[in-house]
């Protein structure tokens, strides 16, 4: 899954991609480094963003999905409201990826059982502007696991297919660093069978990790190897997707994992 951020203020690229034509060109080049999605959206999660208007996030993702979708390239949008969801979808996309799993909208769940298509449905403990003032756990996995499995009964009793559900642990989102790297050395004890989406790439855990002798965090840009790092280990525990900013890198190590659990079955290719 590679990202297109149409924002002006996203953590990792800065607001490269605000223009809608720019936007564009960039789902464009992430197809043609071999995505197999585009997740498109209009708000930021960075650490403390303020939420901006609806009206605002419809005018900034609904014409990159369009002329993307148009063009064939598959869609997903990456929202907490129902609304854009529903937008979104009229206009091509195929995935709703919503970073609050259904709490910050309940009618998200109503738009995504009408309209039939997958449902990411992540671990969230509340928005991003005091989302760290949450992040206390006494086991995280089995915390996290638990909260999740809440959010998956609560959406399917809404209507949606649990067939259609994939899982996201939210690394980052009310978590500290050590939680995010605990979660990742139990992705398997999270699926309950389901689907499991990583999303790491560039995440200040990584920054804090790669810190220089100053003890400076290194800038988001500059953590592209590590999140490779981190897409080959998820995809080796049997990850579903992870989604990155650079692509073709990652792409190249999620192939890695898959020739050695190709391997690890006797298959040969």
């Amino acid at each position: 899954m590679g990202v297109v951020n149409v924002t002006p203020d996203s953590f990792s690229d800065g607001g490269a991609w605000f223009d809608a034509d720019k936007a564009i060109r960039h789902g464009h080049d992430l197809i043609a480094e071999g995505a197999d999605l585009v997740d498109v959206g209009g708000e930021s999660t960075r650490p403390g963003a303020q939420r901006v208007p609806l009206a605002e996030e419809l005018r900034r993702v609904i014409p990159v999905i369009e002329a993307l979708a148009a063009d064939g390239v598959p869609v997903s949008v990456d929202t907490m409201r129902a609304e854009v969801a529903e937008a979104a979808v009229a206009a091509g996309a195929r995935l709703v990826n919503d970073v609050s799993g259904g709490l910050a909208d309940p009618d998200m769940a109503r738009v995504v059982a009408a309209a039939q298509v997958p449902y990411v449905v992540m671990h969230w403990r509340g928005h991003s502007h005091d989302m760290y003032r949450r992040a206390e756990y006494a086991d995280v996995v089995a915390e996290v696991r638990a909260e999740l499995h809440q959010r998956v009964e609560a959406v399917v009793a809404q209507g949606v297919d649990p067939s259609m559900i994939v899982l996201d642990p939210g690394l980052g989102f009310a978590k500290r660093p050590h939680h995010n790297w605990t979660l990742l050395a139990h992705l398997g004890e999270l699926s309950d069978e389901l689907p499991i989406l990583v999303g790491a790439s560039r995440k200040r855990f990584l920054g804090k990790l790669l810190a220089g002798p100053d003890g400076h965090p290194r800038p988001f840009i500059d953590c592209d190897d590590a999140t490779v790092a981190v897409s080959a280990l998820a995809a080796a525990a049997g990850a579903w997707c992870v989604r990155v900013h650079r692509v073709r890198p990652n792409a190249d190590a999620v192939r890695v994992a898959a020739a050695v659990h190709a391997a690890q079955r006797g298959e040969t290719g």
